[in-house]
C-alpha cells in the first residue's frame, strides 16, 4: 500500500436503507461515490438506484447536509458498470443480512477490485471471518467488517471488525479515514455475534423488556423512566424499536439466538410473543406508523399487554422515583434505586443489575478493553454514560456487593458467577489516568496513538481521565479565557446554553483587549456544544433563572405594567431605562446592553488579530450575531445556526441585520441590490436555522472562506490552524466600510407587498407582518432613496431603534413570555 494513500472514491454496494444513507454520508464529506443496486426489469438500468437516491430526500432528519449534494452521488448497477470498481479505493457492500447473497457478491466483484482497494461489509453483526471465506485468499488481507449505526449521518459509532487475514495497516488507513473524513468515532470489535455496541445494547433492551413484563409496567411507564433522567435518548426503549424498527431489532435477536449457544442468558434471547404478533400485522414501527406507539389523530396511544390493543400514552412516574431519578450523581441515584422497595425503583434497579452482570461477563469475549464496550454503547445508543462508567461512578466496590447479592437470591436472569477480576477487592475502576482495563492482559490499555487523533486535542473523556482545559489566562463566572501551548487565546462562556448576559459582553471586550495586546489570536471554542443558544432577553435585562416560578405580581407584572410606557419614552428619546428600573431597579438600560453588543460584533469584525468562531452545535440569535462577526467561522457539520429573534417578536440587533446587508451588497458587485437582499431577509424574517453547516453556507451564514469540520473532535485543532494561517499571512482587518449602498423605500415596499400576501393568505399574522416590516426597514437602509450609501452605525442604529419599538408592542411581550414559559415560539 503506497506510504499516502488516499481515500479518493467510493463504491457502495447495494441501495437500500443503509447503503444509500452511507452513500449520502460519503457525499456530506465530499467523497466522490458510486451507488450500486441490481438493474432494473424495464427501462433505465439505474431506476432502483434512481428510486432509493429519490427516497433519500424523504427522510427526516435527513441524511444529505444539503439537498445539493444529492446530483453528486453516481448511480451505477452490477451489470453495467463493474468495471467502475477498479477506480475505487473502498468499496462498502451493504446488501441484506445474508451470508449466501453477501457471499455470491464478493466472488462477482473481486476480478474488478484495484490491487489496493479496500472491500468492507456493512454487516450488524454477521462473522466476518465467515464473510472473508467467499473473498479469494489473495485479497483476504483487503478486507474487514465496518458497522454504521442507523442514521449514518448522525450516529458517531462505527465498529472495524478484522478478520483472520486483514492487514494491520489497510484497518489503521481505514479508522483515520472514517474518523478524519467521515467523523466518526471508531471502536475496534472482536468477531464475534452482533460485535459489541448490537450484543450490549440489544441485551439491555432485552432485559428492560423481561422486567417490564414481570413487574406489570405499560410500555409508556417504562419509556418515562428509561429515557433522559437516565442520560438515554428520549426515544427511551421501545420508542427506540419502533424507530430502528420491530423486524430490525427481531433479525439481531435471532443473529444472537442463532449464534450464542452458550451465552449463559441464552434463554432470554427469544421475543415476547406481543412483539411477534405486531411483526405478523405489519406493525413494524415508525416506517409503518404502527408499531409499539401508533398516533391517532393528534394523539399518541400505546400497545397496552392486558387490553391487547392500543390506548392513550400516559407517563405515570411514580412522584418518589421521580425525585430519585432527578439526582445528577450515580452514587447516590443508584444506591437510592437499590433502596427503594417502590416498583418503579426496583425495575430500573434490576436492568441495570442485570447490564452491568452481563457487561462483566463478556467484557474479555467482545472488547478489547473497558473504553471501547463503554464508547460503542455511548455512541452507537446515544447514552451520556456507558454502563462500566455508571458503575465506576456509582462505587465499583459496592456494586460488586449489590449485583452478588442479587445473583445469590435468585433475582438476576442468569446465575453466572461474577468474573475475579471484578470481584478483586482492590479494584475500584476499569477507567483511569493510564488507561480502561483489559481482562485479557490484566493491563490498563492506553488510548490509540495514531496519528489522527492528534487532531482531538480534548478528545471524550471518561471517569478517571484528567480533563485539564489548558492555562487560565482570566476566569470569570460568565467565561474563562485560556490557553495552551501556543500563542493563540481561547474564549469559553459559562453561562448555561452559553447564554450572552450584559456580564458575558463586558467579559469579551476584555478578553479582546486582552488578545490584541499580548496575543496572536483569539478562538471562541466552547468545551461543551452547544456554542450559543443566543441571548435571553430576561436574563440580560434582570438575571432571573426560574422565570416559571414568577407569579404574575412578581417580574413579570412589574415588567409588563413599566413597559406600556415605552410607547411614550421611545417616541421621546428617553429609551428603556424606566421599564427595567420599574422592574429590577439594578439592572443595565436595554438599550446600554445593546450598544455594548454591537460594539462586541464590532470589535470582533476589526480586531487587530483574527477571531476564530469554532461553532459546534447551536449558534442561535446572539450566538449567530458573534459567530457572523468573526474573520473566520469553522463550524462542525451539525451546526444549526441562524438569525431567530422574529420568533420572540423581536429582530437581531447586535449586529445582524447590518452584516446580512453588507453581505448582499457586496454579492451584488455594484448592481441592484435587491434579489441578493431578498434571501437575507427572508432568512430573518422567517427565523430560519440551518440544519446542516453546509446548508449555513448556502444561506449566507457562512461564506466561501469559513471551513467544515466533520468530527467534532477535532474543530479546535482545524481552528487553530486557521488561526496559525491567517497569522502566517500577516493578518490585517478589513477597512470599515463606510458607503454600502442600501434598496431604500423601494425595497422596503417591494418586501411589504410580498408580505402582504403572505397575510392575506393566512401564512403569517399581523405581528408577523409588523415585524418583518422592520426587518425590512432595516435591511433596506430606511426611508432612502433605493441606491443610496450609508455606513454601519447607520445600519446598526436602525437595527437598535426597531428593536426597542418592537421592544414595547403587547404582542411582542406575549411572545417573550411564552417562550420563556414553554420553550416554543408562540405565532400570534
Amino acid at each position: 500500500m503506497p506510504k499516502n494513500f488516499i481515500i479518493r472514491k467510493v463504491a457502495v454496494l447495494g441501495a437500500g436503507v443503509m447503503g444509500a444513507q452511507i452513500a449520502a454520508h460519503l457525499i456530506n464529506a465530499n467523497v466522490e461515490t458510486l451507488l450500486f443496486e441490481l438493474p432494473a426489469k424495464e427501462g433505465d438500468p439505474n431506476a432502483n438506484v434512481t428510486k432509493a437516491l429519490e427516497g433519500l430526500k424523504k427522510l427526516e432528519p435527513s441524511p444529505l447536509a444539503s439537498p445539493a449534494k444529492l446530483t453528486y452521488l453516481q448511480p451505477a448497477n452490477y451489470e453495467q458498470h463493474l468495471g467502475l470498481l477498479r477506480g475505487c479505493d473502498l468499496v462498502i457492500e451493504a446488501i441484506a443480512e445474508r451470508i449466501d447473497w453477501k457471499s455470491d457478491l464478493y466472488r462477482k466483484v473481486a476480478p474488478y477490485l484495484g490491487a489496493d482497494c479496500i472491500f468492507a461489509s456493512n454487516t450488524s453483526g454477521l462473522s466476518i471471518n465467515e464473510l472473508a471465506q467467499a473473498f479469494p485468499e489473495a485479497q483476504r488481507h483487503r478486507f474487514c467488517g465496518i458497522h454504521f449505526f442507523n442514521p449514518p449521518r448522525y450516529m458517531h459509532l462505527v465498529e472495524l471488525i478484522p478478520c483472520a487475514s486483514t492487514d494491520a495497516t489497510l484497518l489503521d488507513r481505514l479508522e483515520e479515514f472514517l474518523v478524519s473524513t467521515l467523523g466518526k468515532g471508531v471502536v475496534r470489535a472482536k468477531d464475534t455475534p452482533n460485535f459489541i455496541a448490537n450484543r450490549i445494547g440489544v441485551f439491555s433492551l432485552l432485559a428492560t423488556l423481561h422486567h417490564a413484563h414481570r413487574l406489570g409496567l405499560g410500555f409508556d411507564t417504562v419509556d418515562a423512566l428509561t429515557g433522559r433522567y437516565l442520560g438515554r435518548p428520549k426515544s427511551a426503549t421501545f420508542r427506540t424499536l419502533d424507530v430502528v424498527g420491530l423486524d430490525v431489532f427481531a433479525h439481531v435477536v435471532d443473529t444472537m439466538r442463532n449464534n450464542l449457544a452458550d451465552d449463559p442468558w441464552y434463554t432470554h434471547f427469544a421475543l415476547p410473543d406481543w412483539l411477534d404478533k405486531l411483526i405478523e400485522e405489519g406493525a413494524l414501527g415508525q416506517k409503518t406508523k404502527r408499531g409499539v406507539y401508533q398516533k391517532v389523530g393528534n394523539k399518541i396511544h400505546v400497545f397496552d399487554l392486558d387490553l391487547q390493543t392500543y390506548r392513550l400514552s400516559e407517563d405515570k412516574l411514580d412522584d418518589a422515583v421521580k425525585d430519585i431519578l432527578r439526582e445528577r450523581d450515580w452514587a447516590k441515584k443508584l444506591a437510592a434505586l437499590h433502596a427503594s422497595a417502590r416498583p418503579q425503583a426496583q425495575f430500573l434497579w434490576v436492568v441495570f443489575c442485570d447490564l452491568f452482570h452481563y457487561c462483566a461477563v463478556h467484557l474479555e469475549g467482545i472488547a478489547n478493553n473497558a473504553r471501547d464496550l463503554d464508547f460503542a454503547v455511548r455512541w452507537g445508543f446515544g447514552w451520556d454514560s456507558g454502563p462500566f462508567e455508571i458503575w465506576q461512578m456509582a462505587g465499583w466496590q459496592k456494586v460488586v456487593g449489590w449485583v452478588n447479592e442479587d445473583i445469590a437470591a435468585g433475582r438476576t436472569m442468569s446465575s453466572a458467577p461474577l468474573p475475579g477480576w471484578v470481584t478483586d477487592a482492590t479494584r475500584n475502576e476499569v477507567h483511569s489516568a493510564q488507561g480502561s482495563y483489559s481482562p485479557g492482559s490484566n493491563q490498563y490499555q492506553a488510548r490509540s496513538t495514531l496519528p489522527v487523533y492528534d487532531r482531538q486535542e480534548f478528545p471524550d473523556r471518561l471517569p478517571g481521565e484528567a480533563m485539564q482545559y489548558g492555562e487560565t489566562i482570566f476566569e470569570t463566572e460568565a467565561v474563562r479565557m485560556w490557553h495552551t501551548d501556543n500563542d493563540i487565546a481561547i474564549l469559553s462562556f459559562k453561562t448555561k446554553m452559553h447564554i450572552i448576559s450584559s456580564e458575558l459582553l463586558d467579559d469579551i471586550l476584555r478578553v479582546l483587549d486582552e488578545a490584541e495586546e499580548n496575543w496572536l489570536a483569539l478562538i471562541i471554542w466552547q468545551t461543551e456544544p452547544p456554542f450559543s443558544a443566543g441571548a435571553n432577553l430576561l436574563q440580560l435585562m434582570q438575571g432571573v433563572q426560574e422565570v416559571g416560578e414568577e407569579q404574575s405580581g412578581g417580574f413579570f407584572g412589574k415588567f409588563k405594567g413599566a413597559v406600556q410606557r415605552v410607547k411614550y419614552t421611545v417616541a421621546g428619546g428617553g429609551g428603556l431605562s424606566e421599564i427595567v428600573n420599574a422592574a429590577t431597579g439594578n439592572v443595565p438600560r436595554v438599550e446600554d446592553v445593546i450598544v455594548k453588543f454591537q460594539r462586541v460584533s464590532q470589535r470582533l469584525k476589526y480586531a487587530q488579530v483574527p477571531t476564530i468562531a469554532a461553532v459546534d452545535g447551536l449558534a442561535l440569535g446572539g450566538g449567530c450575531e458573534i459567530s457572523i462577526h468573526c474573520t473566520r467561522i469553522v463550524a462542525v457539520l451539525e451546526s444549526y445556526i441562524g438569525l431567530v429573534e422574529t420568533g420572540v417578536g423581536l429582530l437581531p440587533s447586535g449586529g445582524g441585520c447590518k452584516e446580512m446587508t453588507q453581505r448582499a451588497a457586496a454579492e451584488a458587485k455594484g448592481g441592484d441590490i435587491f434579489p441578493f437582499l431578498r434571501r437575507y431577509f427572508q432568512n430573518i424574517a422567517m427565523g430560519e436555522v440551518s440544519k446542516s453547516a453546509e446548508l449555513a453556507r448556502e444561506m449566507g451564514y457562512l461564506r466561501a472562506s469559513d471551513r467544515i469540520v466533520m468530527n467534532h473532535f477535532e474543530l479546535l485543532h482545524v481552528a487553530k490552524q486557521e488561526a496559525l494561517a491567517l497569522v502566517a499571512t500577516a493578518y490585517r482587518p478589513p477597512l470599515i466600510q463606510r458607503q454600502i449602498p442600501v434598496a431604500g423605500r423601494v425595497g422596503i415596499a417591494s418586501f411589504k407587498a410580498s408580505m402582504v400576501n403572505m397575510l392575506e393568505g393566512g401564512f403569517i399574522s399581523e405581528h408577523d407582518y409588523a415585524i418583518g416590516s422592520r426587518v425590512a426597514e432595516v435591511m433596506c437602509g430606511g426611508d432612502v432613496e433605493v441606491g443610496s450609501m450609508v455606513d454601519e452605525q447607520w445600519l446598526l442604529d436602525l437595527e437598535r431603534r426597531n428593536f426597542l419599538e418592537l421592544l414595547a408592542m403587547d404582542k411582542t411581550q406575549e411572545r417573550i413570555e411564552y417562550m420563556l414559559r414553554n420553550s416554543k415560539p408562540l405565532r400570534n
